[in-house]
């Protein structure tokens, strides 16, 4: 019989430790000492598992503990300390051992510190390391290229990658491969990527996946099919990895029925029960739009992930319900899941468009306490893509301070940041103020789009900038080169019938070099509603029927018109024409955030659980102001 090793002894032992989970309840340390031999396997062996539970505090515990007792001087610890504190998000931790152990350092160590900075997406930093570890004389091995290769920031360094491995014999490694392959689909070099893949002798599935993930990330979802087409020919079986690949290209394209005949394949197989396929069905169907068949399998999964709600919530705000996905948010909060930054850039979107602005406030500050969006803890809170979507957050709010710290802080911007501010500026009647910040756009040398130039004349629109927005039109194209569009001589139009300019607009509507459409004639209707102006209200609005005969916006607009002249036999023959032709107004709806909710009201809606006590004092509000002469508009 073998003699059993201490090491061999672990699985055992930490087995029957009493009560032993990753929590607040988790054994001490000196359970640790008390159960197990004081050696560096079981150190080791306790730190993987920190590592897989992404246990940072029993992480350091530990750390501290091997540091009493003098376990640092072998490179196995070193490197599964940097190996724990990378799995854990902490890699400033993990370099600080790193640097601290320069006497031990040798290419495992360096496999693990490099490892540790490309999975937390500091590809720079651990392709920088790579070559520190080659001027220090140390060669790498097999598990150090296909690091090294997805920390390549240049498609120059892949190559020079890859022209080293003849040196050392591992051209047709499949791992390597495998990480070749994924990276010159990357950037977008198909023709080198067949290459490698028809080179090598060996082709495993994780080889096949690389090709069907590449094509996908790439937008090339048909030639990812293919390859999924080819793999099953050559009798290669899949993996979970394989039927995420494949579900997410069909995803892209919205192939419904590819996607439910590998649904039912991979029902066949057994696959749909691993939470990975299961959350890229629930991104299939709902790009799909099939909202209820993608919740239907998100109920199925026994044990949700991250993922999984990060899916089921994109569905649902990507479906523009914005109070579903607040709803849900709130669940996953209930059920113990931690949001990521995922999570909170799909909700983000949503408080913004019902201006639930405690909401938004509140998730900013869980940004900022757990340090989501700060590139693995190297570099302070600057993800441009969250601060664009907290300042839209606050912009829409009304809260333009808050928005302006936002933007004050952010280290880089770029153009989307500048419109965000410069529309948010408008949309709230500050004039000035954006075009202060398109100044400021212009002097920081970025060259405004069309949409800043929406942004701009609707800001002119807002404030009455007449003189401005007329101006602004005119140098678009020689002193911007943006080319004017309809949505730009809508904003004008807007504009001049604010301003009470009514024969401006219908002389700008008649002889704009571009066909004009309903969103502009509609905006010169209403602000002949808005003077009483009959006259044009009837052209523009025989103008609105001829481009979109079944809009009930155009119908509302002239009951209005008449109904402010007093010319009630129109009004009713408008209503008449609308249950003719079978158009129906859409009712109105708004919200409004009291709280930890936000409540949603429609037009005479009465699903309230409270509907009747404020109906109640609705009408003990509305009472003193018919008194005084109030009538509630058509």
């Amino acid at each position: 019989m073998n003699k059993r090793t201490i090491v061999s002894l672990v699985p055992i032992k930490l087995f029957f430790l009493p009560s032993y989970r990753f929590s607040s309840t988790s054994p001490s340390l000196q359970h640790v000492e008390q159960h197990l031999a004081a050696t560096i396997p079981i150190c080791i062996v306790f730190l993987q598992l920190c590592a897989q539970h992404s246990n940072l505090t029993k992480g350091k515990e530990l750390h501290s503990w091997m540091l009493k007792k003098n376990f640092l001087g072998s490179p196995l610890s070193i490197t599964s300390l940097i190996n724990m504190y990378s799995k854990c998000n902490h890699i400033h931790y993990a370099l600080n051992v790193f640097n601290t152990s320069r006497s031990l350092h040798n290419v495992y160590i360096y496999n693990a510190i490099i490892a540790g900075f490309i999975g937390n997406n500091c590809c720079k930093e651990g392709f920088d390391l790579y070559m520190h570890m080659r001027c220090q004389g140390i060669a790498p091995d097999k598990y150090t290229f296909p690091c090294v290769i997805k920390g390549c920031l240049e498609i120059v360094e892949v190559k020079k990658v890859h022209s080293l491995l003849f040196k050392f014999g591992l051209e047709l490694d499949v791992f390597i491969g495998s990480a070749l392959v994924s990276c010159y689909l990357k950037y977008g070099d198909v023709h080198l990527a067949h290459d490698m893949f028809d080179e090598l002798p060996e082709r495993d599935v994780v080889l096949w996946n690389s090709m069907i993930n590449g094509y996908v990330q790439i937008g090339e979802t048909d030639l990812a099919l293919e390859v999924f087409k080819r793999m099953g020919e050559d009798g290669v079986a899949l993996s979970n990895f394989t039927a995420t690949g494949v579900l997410s290209a069909l995803a892209m394209n919205k192939d419904l029925n590819n996607g439910m005949t590998i649904h039912g394949f991979l029902i066949k197989k057994g696959y749909d029960s691993i939470v990975a396929v299961s959350n890229s069905l629930i991104d299939l169907y709902g790009k799909c739009n099939l909202v209820r068949i993608a919740t239907e399998i998100f109920e199925m999964v026994e044990e949700k992930d991250i993922f999984s709600w990060n899916s089921l919530i994109s569905v649902h705000e990507q479906s523009g319900d914005h109070h579903g996905t607040m709803k849900l948010f709130g669940k996953m909060l209930a059920s113990g899941i931690r949001p990521d930054l995922v999570t909170v850039t799909t909700v983000l979107p949503a408080c913004s468009h019902l201006t639930a602005l405690m909401h938004g406030k509140e998730i900013h500050r869980f940004m900022i306490v757990n340090g989501l969006g700060n590139n693995g803890s190297i570099k302070d809170f600057d993800d441009m893509y969250v601060n664009n979507s907290l300042m839209d957050l606050y912009t829409k709010c009304g809260s333009m301070r808050y928005a302006r710290v936002v933007f004050e802080k952010m280290s880089d911007k770029d153009l989307a940041s500048w419109n965000i501010m410069i529309m948010g500026y408008g949309m709230h009647g500050h004039g000035n103020e954006a075009l202060l910040m398109f100044d400021h756009l212009c002097a920081a040398k970025l060259k405004p789009d069309e949409v800043t130039l929406v942004a701009v004349l609707s800001a002119c629109s807002h404030a009455g900038l007449v003189h401005h927005g007329r101006q602004y039109l005119s140098q678009m194209e020689p002193e911007y080169g943006v080319v004017p569009t309809v949505e730009h001589y809508a904003c004008v139009i807007d504009m001049l019938g604010r301003a009470g300019q009514l024969e401006d607009a219908y002389d700008l509507l008649l002889t704009m070099p571009i066909e004009s459409n309903a969103i502009a004639w509609r905006g010169f209707l209403a602000a002949c509603e808005l003077h009483g102006n009959t006259y044009l209200a009837e052209v523009a609005s025989q103008h609105i029927l001829d481009l979109e005969p079944e809009h009930c916006g155009n119908y509302v607009l002239m009951s209005n018109v008449y109904g402010a002249l007093g010319r009630y036999e129109e009004v009713s023959d408008v209503r008449l024409t609308m249950r003719d032709q079978n158009i129906k107004k859409q009712p109105g709806c708004s919200w409004i955030e009291v709280n930890n909710g936000v409540h949603v009201f429609f037009t005479g809606d009465r699903a309230h659980p409270e509907a009747n006590i404020i109906y109640a004092i609705l009408n003990t509000l509305i009472a003193p102001l018919c008194e005084h002469g109030y009538m509630a508009a058509a």
